[in-house]
């Protein structure tokens, strides 16, 4: 079983215009704090970063927030974050999330969560890191991403074992558990045990 001490969110710095995904961001925020896990995300107090931050810290959570410097002044930093870290640029950033994260939850957003969830994953599959990398669909919102992907599995672009790297769930609770009980296949083509 992983022990999750701290997960890194990816998601949008808008609110969208879906009221359930709002809701849900808040209930991951919520159960972040009850579970003692440290809340790792892009550092601002905008939309669904905001309502994840604003529920967990709320609730007694601990976050930490990640944000280049050029980022700063176009989104508004949250200050009650237990820690916040300046990086130089956007990869820098990723960088740093990766290394002070147990885990990686992705919830909707635009092409900046994109990037990021693809760069985490592939990060995953060529062996960098071993650490469970969860998807929240919330009300369907990555049902035709989830068929994209089982797609390129159909069409021979990504392994089946590559394509189970994405733990999928449209619940939170249920994303924790299945996070909490990943386990890597050291068999596919660059997965390594770590230290060997």
């Amino acid at each position: 079983m992983n022990t999750l001490k701290s997960i890194c969110v990816f998601c949008g710095s808008s609110e969208g215009n879906d009221p359930a995904i709002l809701e849900q961001a808040k209930v991951l925020g919520t159960q972040l704090a009850a579970n003692n896990i440290t809340l790792v995300y892009g550092g601002s107090q905008l939309g669904i970063m905001g309502a994840v931050a604003k529920a967990s810290l709320t609730q007694g959570g601990k976050g930490i927030g990640i944000i280049p410097e050029f980022l700063k002044t176009k989104e508004i930093v949250y200050t009650e974050l237990d820690e916040v870290i300046t990086t130089q640029n956007m990869h820098e950033r990723k960088l740093k999330m990766q290394e002070v994260s147990d885990g990686f939850i992705t919830l909707p957003g635009g092409f900046g969560t994109f990037e990021e969830l693809f760069e985490i994953i592939t990060w995953s599959q060529l062996g960098l890191h071993h650490k469970p990398i969860g998807l929240l669909n919330i009300n369907g919102f990555y049902d035709h991403l989830i068929a994209m992907l089982d797609e390129m599995v159909n069409r021979g672009f990504l392994s089946a074992k590559n394509r189970q790297l994405l733990i999928v769930d449209d619940e939170v609770d249920g994303l924790l558990d299945k996070m909490k009980h990943f386990i890597p296949d050291f068999t596919s083509k660059f997965l390594k045990p770590e230290n060997t």
